[in-house]
This record gives C-alpha cells, sequence and structure tokens, in this order.
C-alpha cells in the first residue's frame, strides 16, 4: 500500500519513474510474502507474484515457485492448476538443489507438501524438512520465524514443537 500511495505522489507531482527500478530498489517484505502464502485469495498471490517476479534477491525462483504451487491450489480449472503445480515445484525444486541447508526454501516446501494431494506424489520431503526447520530455527530472521510459529498451528509435522 505505501508503494501505492509513494507512486501516486510522484505521479500527482509530475515525477515518473520506470515502475522496475522502483522495485528493484525495494526490499523484500517477507512479512507480506508470508502473508499472501496464508492467503486464500488468488489476487493475493498475483500481487505477491508481480512483486517477486521484479525483484532481484537471491532465491526469487524459490519464492515464486511457492507462490505458483499456493496459486494451483486456489484455481479451479484442473489443468491450470496442474499447469501451475509443475511450473512452481521445478523453480522451488531447483532452488533447494543448489542450496540445500536453505532452512526456509524446505520451510517453502514443507507449506506446500503438507496440503499438496495425494495425486501429484509431493510429499516425500515433509520429515526431512520439519527436522531441519526445528533445528535452525532460533538461527532464522525475525520475520520468518514468525511465518514459521504461524504455520505451525496448523500444520501435522511442527505444531506443538515451536512456542
Amino acid at each position: 500500500m505505501k508503494h501505492t500511495t509513494l507512486i501516486l505522489s510522484l505521479l500527482l507531482l509530475g515525477i515518473t519513474i520506470p515502475a522496475r527500478s522502483f522495485f528493484l530498489n525495494t526490499a523484500f517484505d517477507k512479512t507480506a510474502f508470508y502473508n499472501a502464502m496464508a492467503s486464500e485469495k488468488v489476487d493475493d498471490i498475483n500481487s505477491q507474484l508481480s512483486i517477486v517476479k521484479a525483484l532481484a534477491v537471491a532465491g526469487k525462483d524459490a519464492y515464486e515457485g511457492a507462490l505458483l504451487m499456493r496459486k494451483a491450489g486456489l484455481v479451479s480449472k484442473a489443468k491450470e492448476k496442474l499447469s501451475l503445480f509443475k511450473e512452481g515445484r521445478k523453480k522451488l525444486e531447483a532452488s533447494i538443489s543448489k542450496d540445500n541447508d536453505n532452512v526456509e526454501y524446505c520451510f517453502l516446501r514443507l507449506i506446500i507438501q503438507e496440503h499438496a494431494p495425494k495425486a501429484v506424489e509431493y510429499r516425500n520431503n515433509i520429515e526431512h524438512d520439519s527436522k531441519l526447520i526445528l533445528s535452525n530455527y532460533k538461527n532464522l530472521p525475525a520475520a520468518i520465524q514468525q511465518a514459521i510459529i504461524d504455520y505451525s498451528k496448523k500444520s501435522k509435522s511442527l505444531k506443538g514443537l515451536l512456542p
């Protein structure tokens, strides 16, 4: 919301900047990202996807992949569900294979795997990821810790194991 207000203010003053350069210089708001991941609205996911695609951040594919798979769970057309899920899975798994000790990427995968339908056969890492998250939780940034705490309240593998 503050980005929109700033852009509108600049436009009213007659100052224009390329949107892409504005977003590239904006810090990645992980709280907003995790709020979108928890949302039940496709519009929230799409908004966050636009932001993630415009940013130059490490792990961009992991975030984009998780959002695509989350979106797959919210759309109604079966073909679109499968397409989004496959694309997201490739991006997230590629990021994890490049950095397999990245706790946040494993947390993103855990969120998806705990809710993935059995038919897509994407549930093999739940135990590994939950152990990695629990053993490294205290070393994570505050925004990610809070996202884990919030998610653990409805997670089967993390429930009751965190503060």
